[in-house]
């Protein structure tokens, strides 16, 4: 998906930039680039690296001294290199985005048939945080530049914009991704990621409401587009992509997973005799199915983190596969004999789970259940970068669709409702695929519910293929 950082500081800010930045890591996995504007020696610095062999720490740490200046951007992306700077009729400026843009396409020949050039490609393709620059730039100030973004994507797209005297901070017009403010003492901040705040001392504001526009600097925050009323936040958020000490909306991340798993484990009647979460967004979920079910929490299986990331990291599908199954260590002392419950978040294209749980048996567990946190997955995602933003094809509940029907596309409503003839089909279908003794997963109320904000307010078109564009 994506994350950014922008500060705007009365000291140095680099040091606030790089930790900042390094907060978001795990928002994203392919590029990574920081952008710092000196007003001293009126200009830009800017380093953009790939992140798909390493972590962001080891590649900005020794180029540090080079981003002069009080105020700057950085981002860790999953699409496009990124800050770009451009030099326009509004001033000179650094922009960084999280945005999925579904037509690029088109957006891209309209201003190529109206004279507009585009310098930056990124693996052949239009780059899509110049697209919106671009964009921005037929506007006669930043906010009426903003403003044409959003009448003209169909997705998402949230912003921080560098100026020489300034930041600006833009929330997607739907508010499909946060941004969060925050501040301390000669500084002002906005993020992704409220995590970002704590170890630097920025007390959490408030939330940028959806299509709101910001611009602050060291001394002020100024808003200068209102937010709109309906928001469509992603709910995934909350289930997979969001740091357990983040709150998006006034609701914190691992309260909501342990919401939904106490919930899960009080109505559920299956008899186990541990609950374990699968590291690390499974783990919230399990704390609280073992709370609510009355059963103890063990650590069944372990995350090994110094050199494994996560398993969609690699481009390619075969060492997705082996990075899924490395990963993740079982511990067979406390595996041997028990009726074991595990909790994750979602299943995508079902990598991970197809190996974990023939090594759960092999390692002596006598029974394997599982309970997801989130509905099934039945749709691709239009609207943010993420997991299940491939091809519907690629998401396991449609290739078993198209085992029970003939036709992926068939009967997708009856499959997106819980306890539906052929919602209980499917994931049947799918607990025989993988051998497992029981498999659950949450409904929308549930997540819903544990999230705490009005269904209107929340995507889940994921799960139910409600659009709204």
């Amino acid at each position: 998906m994506g994350g950014f950082f922008g500060v705007a500081s009365k000291r140095p800010c680099r040091t606030d930039l790089f930790y900042g930045v390094d907060y978001n890591s795990h928002m994203g996995t392919r590029r990574a680039g920081l952008a710092t504007y000196d007003s001293e020696d009126h200009r830009f610095c800017r380093s953009i690296h790939s992140l798909e062999s390493t972590y962001f720490r080891t590649k900005f740490e020794k180029e540090l001294d080079k981003f002069h200046g009080h105020t700057g951007i950085g981002v860790i992306s999953d699409t496009d290199p990124q800050p770009i700077i451009i030099n326009s009729h509004l001033g000179k400026y650094a922009i960084v985005t999280v945005a999925k843009i579904c037509n690029i396409d088109e957006l891209e020949r309209k201003l190529l048939e109206q004279g507009v050039h585009f310098g930056e490609l990124s693996s052949g393709k239009t780059n899509q945080t110049e697209l919106v620059a671009l964009l921005i730039n037929q506007g006669a100030t930043f906010k009426e530049g903003i403003e044409n973004v959003y009448d003209k994507i169909e997705g998402s797209c949230s912003m921080l914009i560098l100026t020489e005297h300034s930041i600006i901070a833009a929330r997607d017009r739907l508010g499909r991704t946060p941004i969060i403010i925050g501040s301390k003492d000669g500084a002002y901040a906005a993020t992704s990621e409220s995590s970002a705040f704590p170890n630097l001392d920025y007390t959490p504001l408030r939330d940028l409401g959806p299509g709101e526009i910001v611009e602050f600097t060291e001394e002020s925050i100024n808003v200068i587009r209102e937010p709109g009323d309906e928001m469509q936040v992603c709910s995934f958020l909350w289930a997979y992509y969001g740091f357990p000490t983040s709150c998006y909306e006034g609701r914190n991340v691992e309260e909501a997973r342990f919401t939904s798993g106490f919930e899960m484990g009080r109505k559920d009647d299956t008899e186990v005799d541990c609950a374990c979460g699968i590291p690390d967004s499974g783990v919230g979920m399990a704390l609280g199915y073992a709370a609510g079910k009355g059963v103890p929490y063990h650590r069944c299986i372990c995350k090994y983190t110094p050199t494994w990331p996560r398993s969609f990291t690699p481009s390619d599908q075969s060492l997705r596969d082996l990075v899924a199954k490395m990963k993740l260590i079982p511990n067979r002392a406390m595996l041997n004999g028990k009726r074991a419950l595990f909790c994750d978040d979602s299943i995508v294209r079902g990598t991970q789970l197809n190996d974990n749980v023939h090594t759960l048996f092999e390692c002596g567990a006598k029974e394997v259940h599982m309970r997801i946190a989130s509905p099934p997955l039945i749709y691709g995602c239009k609207y943010i970068g993420f997991t299940s933003s491939k091809s519907d094809m690629e998401l396991l509940t449609r290739r078993i669709i198209g085992e029970l029907e003939g036709d992926p596309n068939a009967h997708l409503e009856e499959y997106a409702r819980t306890d539906s003839p052929r919602y209980k089909a499917m994931v049947e279908k799918i607990r025989e695929r993988f051998g497992l003794t029981s498999l659950k997963f949450n409904s929308i109320e549930t997540l819903v519910a544990a999230i705490g904000l009005p269904k209107c307010k929340v995507c889940t078109h994921c799960f139910d293929g409600t659009s709204h564009f």
